[in-house]
C-alpha cells in the first residue's frame, strides 16, 4: 500500500487515530474525516485509492442506517472505489447485505490488526489490477475507433489487445504490394483478415476469390487454378478461366495453403515469379497482376523439414506473416462475438456468459457462431442460459458462482415470474440464478412470491 492514500471515515477520534498510526507505518497516505458529508466531499476532490467506514455517526446510533446512506452516494459518487465498512457485531447482518451490494469487505469493531492490514493490502492490489485492465481495454477501444474511422475492417468483432494487434498490422501491410500469410489455427478468423487486406489495398476495387487449396484434388488442381481448354481433358466441352484469372487486378486468397500438393506449389511458386502462366492444354502465356494472400493452419516449417512443403515458394508467400492466436487466448473476444452472433431480440443470461467465457473453445470462433446459434434454435425462451448451449463439460453450478455478475433488477424479476405464472423454479432458471438467490433478490426488492412458488 506504498504511496496509496486512504480516507478513514468515523466520528470515533481514538478510532481515526489508531487507523492512522496503523497504516501510516504500512506506507499509506491517511486522510481523516468525522462526518458522511466530509468524506463525500474529500471522495469527490479525488486521488482517493480506498475509503474505511463507519456505520454509525450519531452517540446511542446502533441502527447502520447512516452508514448504508454513506455507502450508498461513495457507490453513487465512484462505483469502482474500494469501501471497507467498520461495524459493531450487532450489524453484522447489515454489513453482509452491503457487501452484496458492492462493499469491498466488513471488519467488526474491536478489528485485529493483522486482518485489517491484511484486507487493506489485498484490496489496493485488486483495484490496481481492475483499474489497470480497464485502462487497458479503453485503450483498445481508443485506437479501434481510430481503426473503423480510417480503414474498412469489414465488420469484425473483438475486443482484446492480441487481435486489436493483428488488425493494426493488416491494415498497415494492406497498401503493400507483397504477399501475406496469415497462419493460426482452424475458425479463428484468418479468411476475414484477408478480407481486411484486400478492402483497404490499392486493389480493394479488384475481385476477391477464395480458393481451399487444400480441397483441390490433385487432377484437377492446375485446370483450377490456371484454367482450361476447351478438350483440355475428358469432359473440358469449352474453355474456362481459372482462379487466377478471375483474380486479376483484385487479390487471391489461398486457404490451406500447407495442403497443397507438391506439384501444384511448383506451378504456383511460377506465377508468383513472373504472373505467367499457361492454361491447361493451351502454349499460350497468359500474365496477370494479383495479390496474393495464403493461410494455413499447419505448421509450415515442420512442413518444410519433412520434405511436404517447398522452402522457396514459403519465402515467396510470406513477406509479411499475421499470426492469429485462438479464442482461447483472447477470451475478451468471447462475449462480444457471442452477442454479435445472437438473433435479434435474444439475450445471453449471466450463467450463459460465465460458461461461454470458461469454455476453451478448440473450434474456436467458428465453433462459438456454431454454438450460439444453436442455443437460439433450442432455447425455450429468447432468454439464453448455460445449459442452452450444451458445451463439451460445462456445468450451471461450481466455480462459476463465483465470477461476478449483474444481478438481474425488478423488471426482468416480475416479467420471469410472469412468464412462467409465478413458478420461482422455472423463473430463476429463465434469470440464471439459484432459487435460493431468487428468493434473496425479491425479499431484498420487496417482490411478494405468488401462490405458485412452492412448484
Amino acid at each position: 500500500m506504498q504511496g496509496r492514500t486512504l480516507l478513514v471515515i468515523d466520528d470515533n477520534d481514538a478510532v481515526r487515530t489508531a487507523l492512522d498510526v496503523l497504516l501510516t507505518l504500512e506506507g499509506a497516505r491517511v486522510e481523516c474525516v468525522a462526518t458522511p458529508r466530509a468524506g463525500l466531499e474529500r471522495v469527490a476532490r479525488g486521488g482517493i485509492d480506498l475509503v474505511i467506514q463507519d456505520m454509525n455517526f450519531q452517540r446511542e446510533a446502533t441502527s447502520g442506517d447512516e452508514g448504508i446512506a454513506l455507502f450508498r452516494s461513495l457507490r453513487a459518487a465512484q462505483p469502482d472505489l474500494p469501501v471497507v465498512l467498520l461495524t459493531a457485531w450487532t450489524q453484522l447482518e447489515t454489513a453482509v447485505e452491503l457487501v452484496k451490494a458492492g462493499a469491498a469487505d466488513y471488519l467488526a469493531k474491536p478489528w485485529d490488526n493483522a486482518r485489517l492490514v491484511t484486507t487493506v493490502r489485498n484490496l489496493l492490489q485488486l483495484h490496481a489490477a481492475l483499474t489497470a485492465e480497464r485502462e487497458r481495454v479503453a485503450r483498445v477501444d481508443r485506437s479501434h475507433a481510430e481503426l473503423v474511422a480510417r480503414f474498412d475492417l469489414r465488420g469484425i468483432v473483438y475486443r482484446s489487445a492480441a487481435m486489436h494487434a493483428v488488425v493494426q498490422m493488416a491494415t498497415q501491410v494492406a497498401k503493400a504490394d507483397v504477399p501475406v500469410l496469415v497462419t493460426g489455427p482452424n475458425g479463428a478468423g484468418k479468411e476475414i483478415l484477408a478480407e481486411i487486406i484486400q478492402a483497404n489495398s490499392a486493389a480493394k476495387s479488384g475481385p476477391f476469390v477464395r480458393v481451399n487449396t487444400g480441397a483441390l484434388p490433385a487432377d484437377l488442381l492446375e485446370s483450377e487454378l490456371f484454367g482450361a481448354e476447351a478438350g483440355a481433358y475428358t469432359g473440358a466441352a469449352k474453355a474456362r478461366e481459372g482462379r487466377f484469372e478471375a483474380a486479376n487486378g483484385g487479390t487471391l486468397f489461398l486457404d490451406e495453403i500447407g495442403n497443397l500438393p507438391l506439384t501444384g506449389q511448383a506451378k504456383l511458386l511460377r506465377v508468383l515469379q513472373t504472373g505467367e502462366f499457361e492454361r491447361l492444354g493451351s502454349s499460350q502465356t497468359r500474365k496477370v497482376n494479383v495479390r496474393i494472400v495464403s493461410a494455413t493452419n499447419a505448421p509450415l516449417g515442420e512442413a518444410i523439414r519433412q520434405g511436404r512443403f517447398r522452402e522457396d515458394l514459403y519465402y515467396r508467400l510470406n513477406v509479411i506473416e499475421l499470426q492469429v492466436p485462438p479464442l482461447a487466448d483472447r477470451r475478451d473476444d468471447i462475449l462480444p462475438l457471442a452477442k454479435h452472433f445472437l438473433e435479434p431480440g435474444y439475450r445471453l443470461l449471466p450463467d450463459a456468459e460465465r460458461a461461454l467465457v470458461r469454455y476453451d473453445w478448440p473450434g474456436n470462433v467458428r465453433e462459438l457462431r456454431n454454438s450460439i446459434r444453436r442455443a437460439g434454435l433450442l432455447a425455450n425462451t429468447t432468454r439464453i442460459a448455460a445449459a442452452d448451449l450444451m458445451l463439451p463439460g460445462s456445468s450451471t453450478t461450481g466455480t462459476w458462482e463465483a465470477l461476478p455478475v449483474r444481478e438481474p433488477d425488478r423488471d426482468e424479476i416480475e416479467s420471469a415470474l410472469t412468464r412462467h405464472e409465478g413458478v420461482i423454479a422455472k423463473a430463476a432458471r429463465d434469470l440464471g440464478l439459484s432459487r435460493q438467490s431468487l428468493y434473496r433478490r425479491m425479499e431484498k426488492l420487496g417482490i411478494a412470491p405468488g401462490s405458485q412458488d412452492g412448484r
